[in-house]
């Protein structure tokens, strides 16, 4: 499936109701996997569990896993349609897929869902924290205390939550695997909270590595730019979509399908010799990160 994206445009001027944002309600659906994609087994027999895995880049994660032979389980706060769809192509890939709902903003929520995991599929090799929300403000007066924590405590404690939760059964060549962003190297002027939680995550990536390192436990994070997910067009004008990905070398935003293949890399054998590093997926703007 092509996308307008694909090809250098950029968006219609949309915008969802709602945050997080529902990829059923999208007018340009994104691209969750390429049809060149060909899985080769990098995952068979492994479980994987992604946060924030029923749209956006979480989807398409999914979607290589289980061409990759992997079972899946995607967590999301209340997207139950867009969670039903991404079940639905995992299992037509040849994979199961467990569905789990609920906020990971707490520890005992955490553990709940990796036990949930684990009891389903007998074990845990590879943990995603992809989740994340953002709110845009004009000026650091504007964010509220309560929207200080509730970013940090989805972005970052999540984070903590479900590694401490999942550690008792991730083997040695297990891997985890944390989103941040170039948000983390460039900043953002209006995503203040959210910049500071992708900069978190990358020193927690660093920090986790070394600290796993001796259990062969490898820890890694990706670095998405603007990429065409739900999360855009429910937290920026209309305008500002339209404008979205514009700034990059490559002109446009990229596509769910296009950040994936980094993530299969990290969670595979192929990078055993890779660990507490970034990939950075941003359509060509250079951090030195």
């Amino acid at each position: 499936m092509s996308n307008s994206s694909d090809n250098g445009k950029l968006h219609p001027p949309e915008q969802l109701p709602d945050r997080p944002g529902k990829q059923h309600q999208m007018q340009e659906q994104p691209t969750s996997q390429k049809p060149s994609y060909k899985g080769s087994e990098k995952l068979k027999g492994k479980v994987v569990l992604i946060t924030g895995g029923d749209s956006g880049i979480g989807r398409a994660v999914a979607l290589a896993a289980a061409l990759e032979g992997a079972d899946v389980a995607i967590s999301y706060l209340e997207e139950n349609k867009d969670a039903e769809t991404t079940q639905k192509l995992v299992e037509e890939r040849g994979g199961r897929c467990l569905r789990i709902a609920g906020d990971i903003g707490t520890e005992e929520a955490c553990r709940e869902l990796v036990a949930d995991v684990v009891k389903t599929f007998g074990r845990l090799d590879v943990l995603i924290n992809n989740a994340a929300e953002q709110h845009p403000q004009d000026n650091i007066t504007d964010i509220s205390s309560e929207q200080l924590e509730q970013t940090f405590r989805t972005n970052v404690f999540a984070m903590f939550y479900l590694v401490k939760a999942a550690l008792p059964y991730l083997p040695a060549k297990g891997s985890i695997i944390n989103t941040t962003s170039v948000t983390a190297y460039q900043g953002n002027p209006k995503l203040l909270d959210y910049s500071s939680t992708k900069g978190a995550i990358v020193a927690f990536t660093r920090s986790l590595s070394l600290s796993l390192v001796d259990k062969g436990i490898r820890v890694n994070a990706v670095a998405p730019g603007p990429i065409w997910t739900p999360l855009i067009p429910s937290t920026f004008s209309p305008k500002e979509v339209e404008e979205f990905g514009k700034q990059t070398p490559m002109k446009r935003s990229g596509e769910p399908a296009e950040v994936a293949p980094a993530f299969i890399f990290l969670a595979s054998d192929d990078s055993s010799y890779v660990t507490g590093q970034v990939i950075h997926v941003n359509g060509g703007t250079i951090v030195n990160g």
